[in-house]
């Protein structure tokens, strides 16, 4: 036993296999991480907002853990398959290679894969990251003057009521545009809040 494990030991740590077995951890990697993080976003979510007996929450919870570990191990396979793919043809990685993939691993996985709640939670966490980042590059880059501190505050505080501001109006005018999630937490916020037939369902139980 102790010679086999030897042997893969030997064939995993061979330069040789590295690029291939970069696919194969990350898909790895991609699983659990999806896995952990979708589970307990899923479980709190469910147990709060969503009815139901104890065994359709659990599958909800389920359900939706296997599809965002499914689809995050899936991505990384096409992406890092497409990179080893791009690297062979021209020999060497080329700087629009991860753009290449990236688009790859997002039309086919999160754009093809179905408008889940999943999938638009995750694409729409991706989102608000990239319009960071690409605001911090341009800043970076000089391509926009960097902000002060004190514009800085002034600008934020903008920013969070105008982002406060649309969100409720669209609550209150047109709650189905809004992500499933996002709805029912406001739901169980706003609304149900005005709705209680004694004290027990004023101070401890919602409903």
């Amino acid at each position: 036993m102790e010679n086999i494990i030897a042997s893969l030991d030997k064939i995993v740590l061979d330069p040789k296999y590295h690029d291939l077995l970069c696919i194969v951890k990350g898909v790895r990697n991609g699983v659990v991480y999806g896995s952990k993080i979708r589970f307990s976003h899923a479980l709190v979510m469910t147990f709060l907002f969503r009815n139901g007996t104890i065994k359709s929450k659990l599958k909800l919870v389920l359900n939706a853990t296997k599809e965002h570990a499914r689809n995050l191990g899936t991505f990384v396979f096409i992406y890092k398959a497409t990179l080893y793919i791009l690297k062979k043809t021209h020999e060497k990685e080329q700087p629009t290679d991860t753009l290449i993939a990236g688009l790859l691993g997002g039309y086919f996985v999160f754009g093809r894969g179905g408008k889940s709640s999943v999938n638009q939670q995750i694409v729409l966490y991706v989102f608000s990251r990239v319009v960071l980042g690409l605001s911090k590059l341009a800043v970076e880059k000089r391509v926009i003057p960097s902000i002060s501190d004190e514009i800085g505050n002034t600008v934020y505080p903008i920013f969070a009521s105008v982002c406060w501001g649309l969100v409720m109006y669209l609550f209150r005018t047109d709650p189905q545009v809004l992500q499933v999630s996002m709805k029912n937490s406001m739901d169980y916020i706003y609304l149900d809040s005005n709705y209680w037939t004694n004290l027990r369902t004023l101070l401890w139980h919602n409903k």
